[in-house]
């Protein structure tokens, strides 16, 4: 009997799948079909690192199907962990729950590194914040005198630590990620997070969008090998800026959970669990802003 689709409400909770449940994180839920895994975005939405109690409908298939789009690309770069064949191979493993074949993928069993590999390509966020106070992000010296959103005259890698459910991630220096992980590791996810974004920003760039830093994740195969695995270039692990509003000495506008972050700065919250309810016109431009950059990186 295949079930029916879940309302948008719960799936901001529970996908409805049978299968034993491996890991749940703020957005994901993966699950384990013996062989693969399976990744299912539900339509979550976090903040300050508090998942909020509503979300956005359509969520979860939109940063999948732009990560499917984005995987497609950087298999030609290096392996990425969906299964062969991965289209085929998904609708049979979700028959009778079609219904979540778009928001997600079947992926092969890997051992998740514990750094996130983040680079930037333009100084932003927190970055700019730790260039303010000591000239550097995660150890890499920057040129002073650089300005808020202004271009870094080459991508710099600053890794992050993969804190335990419910904590921070911390950023760390690339000897930091080299104790981590090793050298050989360390270099490798150096050298690839970086071309990837370079290929990425350089496509994106053709579509009106600047991405200022991303982060990938990567995974250890049972021979050592290292394999891109999570999600890959969507707003929500990257920050998109529209090219035609960039500025140099401002925050430009971004492709997403900002409006959520700004009305929850105006409410009387501390930023831990339970969040305020989101009202219905944040969440209606926050969709917008994850279709608008869905649509003009990879059309209708």
């Amino acid at each position: 009997m295949k079930t029916p689709p879940l309302p948008a409400e719960a799936l901001m909770t529970v996908t409805g799948l049978p299968y034993p449940l491996k890991a749940k994180g703020k957005v994901r839920e993966v699950f384990d079909l013996g062989s693969h895994y399976l990744i299912v975005a539900t339509d979550r939405l976090s903040a300050f690192d508090v998942v909020m109690p509503n979300g956005v409908p359509g969520k979860g298939i939109l940063l999948t199907q732009i990560s499917l789009w984005w995987f497609d690309q950087a298999r030609l770069v290096f392996p990425t962990h969906l299964v062969p064949d991965h289209a085929n191979a998904l609708a049979k493993a979700l028959q009778g729950h079609e219904h979540l074949i778009p928001r997600s993928m079947l992926v092969r069993k890997l051992k998740p590194l514990p750094v996130e590999a983040v680079v930037r390509g333009y100084l932003a966020g927190g970055g700019f914040k730790e260039y303010q106070k000591t000239g550097a992000i995660c150890g890499v010296k920057l040129p002073a005198g650089l300005k808020q959103a202004e271009k870094l005259a080459q991508p710099i890698f600053t890794p992050a630590s993969k804190a335990p459910a419910g904590q921070h991630d911390e950023n760390i220096t690339y000897d930091e990620a080299v104790a981590t992980v090793g050298a050989k590791h360390a270099a490798q996810v150096k050298e690839v997070a970086i071309r990837l974004y370079n290929e990425a920003a350089t496509f994106a760039a053709t579509r009106g969008i600047i991405i200022a830093d991303t982060k990938f994740e990567f995974g250890e195969d049972a021979n050592g090998n290292i394999v891109l695995i999570d999600e890959a270039l969507t707003p929500d692990s990257s920050r998109f800026w529209p090219a035609a509003e960039y500025r140099t000495g401002i925050s430009p506008p971004s492709f997403d959970k900002q409006f959520v972050r700004d009305w929850l700065e105006t409410q009387p919250w501390n930023k831990t669990a339970p969040a305020p309810r989101l009202p219905a016109d944040v969440l209606k431009k926050t969709s917008e802003k994850y279709r608008e950059a869905q649509t003009m990186l990879l059309g209708n």
